[in-house]
């Protein structure tokens, strides 16, 4: 009788010992596993046909450097290499109906198209990079400086295209590459001329 109590005894601890011993790893794969949840709500805010003829790319890169000298204290300086692209395109949508016209024999029609125009500048965000910033102190400054350069590096490269005339090679290629399309699809000689600037 006593030796089966016993056993009894012994069975039920064994039991209890190891529910609670399940229970602590149970609880402890609980606490420690972790479900990502990612809701999204999309809402198209503006629907914008593309009627843009890209014909020129420039793929640039750029070394900046910009200094904040100061009187006392060391001067703060942040060096970037800047890439990236710059396109001229032109906006086919602006052309018109009265914009093509034929001459008298029907062999040859005109096309008055509208400048050529930066379509975008696009500043390469993997390949760009900060390569120095020195003279430093507070952590906020370095980040000033470097939202500054990056500003500084999408008009730079804005304005080096515009140095290099890109406008110029737009109007260039829109005689070798649209020019020769237009002849294919209309089986006639095709002069393009654009609008007076404006």
């Amino acid at each position: 009788m006593f030796r089966s109590r016993a056993s009894l005894t012994l069975v039920i601890s064994l039991v209890t010992v190891a529910f609670l011993v399940f229970l602590f790893f149970y609880m402890k794969h609980q606490f420690n596993s972790v479900r990502t949840e990612v809701s999204e709500d999309v809402m198209v805010e503006k629907i914008t046909s593309m009627g843009k003829l890209e014909l020129v790319k420039y793929s640039m890169k750029d070394v900046l450097e910009k200094k904040q000298v100061h009187t006392i204290l060391p001067d703060e300086r942040v060096l970037f290499v800047a890439v990236g692209e710059v396109t001229a395109c032109i906006d086919l949508t602006q052309v018109r109906k009265q914009d093509i016209t034929g001459d008298s024999s029907g062999n040859t029609v005109t096309v008055l198209l509208p400048q050529p125009e930066i379509c975008y500048t696009k500043l390469d965000h993997q390949r760009s990079k900060v390569y120095d910033v020195s003279g430093v102190i507070l952590p906020s400054t370095t980040q000033a400086m470097i939202e500054d350069i990056y500003k500084l590096a999408e008009k730079r490269l804005l304005d080096n295209a515009r140095e290099m005339k890109i406008i110029d090679k737009a109007r260039e290629n829109a005689q070798t590459i649209f020019k020769p399309l237009l002849e294919g699809v209309s089986g006639k000689t095709v002069v393009l001329k654009f609008r007076n600037p404006s």
